[in-house]
C-alpha cells in the first residue's frame, strides 16, 4: 500500500516507517525539520516537509495514498502555546476526503475513551492528571481525537500510557479498559508495529484498542 506517515521522524513514528518498509508498503513521510529524516531512509521512503498549519503540503503529502498514520502526540514543554495539532489534524481529514482516502490510523492516550468504553479508575486517572497538570496538551489530545471520531472515515486510534524504549516484548495486550485485562507499560516498537499491522486489518475500525505488554 501506499501510507503517509504524519510525525514520521518522533520515534514511534520513524519506528512506524521501518515496520512499513520491511513490510513492502511504500511511504510518504511527512516532518517538520529536514534535519531529522534517518539518512538510512535513503530514497525509499517520500519525504514531505512542512508544519502542521500547510494545508497544501499536507495536501501534497496525502494525495496518492491509500492510509493516513498519524503519531502526533502533543508537545509535554509547559512553555507550548497554541493548539496546533487540532488544527493540523482538521487539515489532514479536509486532504483524506479530497482525495478520497478513508482509512486513517492515529494515536492517544486513555484519556480519551473509546465509543462503547465506560469510565473505570485507570481512566479517571490518566484523564485527571494531564487534565489538571497539562491542561493545554490534554486539550489538544482530546481535540485531534474527537475531530478524529466524528470524522466519518474508517479510522482507528491506538492508545497507550507508558511508552518505553525496550524491543519488542513476547506478549502483547489489546483490548478495552472495563472488560480486559491492561497494563500500563508498552514498547514504542511495539506501539508501532501494531499500529502498522491496522493498515490491512478492519478488526477495530470505528474502535480506540488500549495496548500494553
Amino acid at each position: 500500500m501506499n501510507v503517509t506517515v504524519f510525525g514520521a521522524t518522533g520515534v514511534i513514528g520513524s519506528l512506524t516507517v521501518t515496520e512499513f518498509l520491511e513490510h513492502g508498503h511504500q511511504v510518504t513521510a511527512y516532518a517538520r525539520n529536514p534535519q531529522k529524516i534517518p539518512a538510512t531512509w535513503g530514497d525509499r521512503v517520500r519525504v514531505v516537509i512542512g508544519e502542521m498549519s500547510d494545508q497544501a503540503a499536507i495536501d501534497t503529502a496525502v494525495a496518492g495514498a491509500d492510509a493516513v498514520i498519524s503519531a502526533l502526540g502533543p508537545s509535554m514543554d509547559r512553555k507550548a502555546t497554541g493548539l496546533p495539532l487540532i488544527a493540523g489534524t482538521g487539515h489532514v481529514l479536509t486532504a483524506m476526503k479530497r482525495h478520497g482516502v478513508r482509512r486513517y490510523i492515529g494515536h492517544a492516550t486513555p484519556a480519551v475513551l473509546d465509543p462503547r468504553e465506560k469510565p473505570t479508575p485507570v481512566t479517571r486517572l490518566i484523564a485527571f492528571m494531564p487534565r489538571t497538570f497539562m491542561r493545554r496538551a490534554y486539550d489538544e489530545i482530546t481535540g485531534m481525537t474527537a475531530q478524529i471520531m466524528n470524522s466519518g472515515l474508517d479510522w482507528t486510534v491506538v492508545r497507550f500510557i507508558a511508552p518505553k524504549n525496550t524491543p519488542k516484548q513476547p506478549r502483547l495486550r489489546v483490548g478495552f479498559f472495563g472488560t480486559d485485562k491492561l497494563g500500563f507499560a508498552v514498547s514504542r516498537a511495539d506501539i508501532a508495529a501494531f499500529t502498522a499491522a491496522q493498515i490491512d486489518d478492519s478488526t477495530y475500525i470505528g474502535r480506540a484498542p488500549a495496548i500494553s505488554n
